[in-house]
């Protein structure tokens, strides 16, 4: 067999491999996010809240009190992508990171404002989200909220939200839908 032949081998070979490749992650992708997809689907917009923390915890190898600000810079922008595009999908574009993100921008805020952990605007996108009433976080009625598309655009996924850390982690993590450019 000659060099050419050779490498015209490998590199078939090496493409064969990428698809197959590919194709386990689409399957990894259909188990990780198969329940919170079917939550969506549904309707069922709390469980689909719980099940997208317990997915992003799963994924980030931590439990919600020893996952660390510094641990979400370098989370996966393609699990967070994905996620973001089934609630997107499935509320027809009114739930969702992104929308989030855009709410954030939408009251001023910026990398540098998640760099200086900005209160106000954080209680700004609080209360576009319906996470803050009147200065009053949310977070303890989390139970009797309106879950259903008549909650108010972009307030789930909330649960994932919630940490030891506060302000610290939410502008950790807008920081990171920035970075991944969702």
């Amino acid at each position: 067999m000659s060099d050419t032949d050779l490498a015209a081998l490998v590199a078939q070979l090496s493409d064969r491999v990428a698809k197959l490749e590919g194709k386990m992650a689409m399957v990894a992708d259909v188990y990780r996010f198969g329940r919170l997809r079917d939550c969506l689907t549904a309707g069922d917009w709390k469980e689909a809240d719980r099940e997208t923390a317990r997915v992003l915890l799963e994924i980030a190898g931590h439990d919600r009190d020893s996952l660390a600000p510094e641990d979400i810079a370098t989370f996966p922008c393609g699990e967070l992508l994905a996620i973001d595009q089934l609630w997107s999908i499935a509320s027809g574009g009114r739930f969702g990171f992104s929308v989030q993100l855009a709410t954030y921008r939408g009251v001023g805020g910026s990398l540098d404002s998640t760099r200086e952990d900005d209160m106000d605007l954080l209680r700004q996108l609080g209360e576009r989200l319906g996470w803050c009433v009147n200065g009053q976080w949310q977070g303890d009625t989390y139970d009797t909220w309106t879950f259903s598309l008549d909650a108010p655009s972009g307030c789930f996924p909330a649960a994932w939200w919630k940490s030891p850390y506060g302000a610290k982690m939410v502008n950790s993590f807008l920081a990171r839908l920035m970075a991944c450019s969702l």
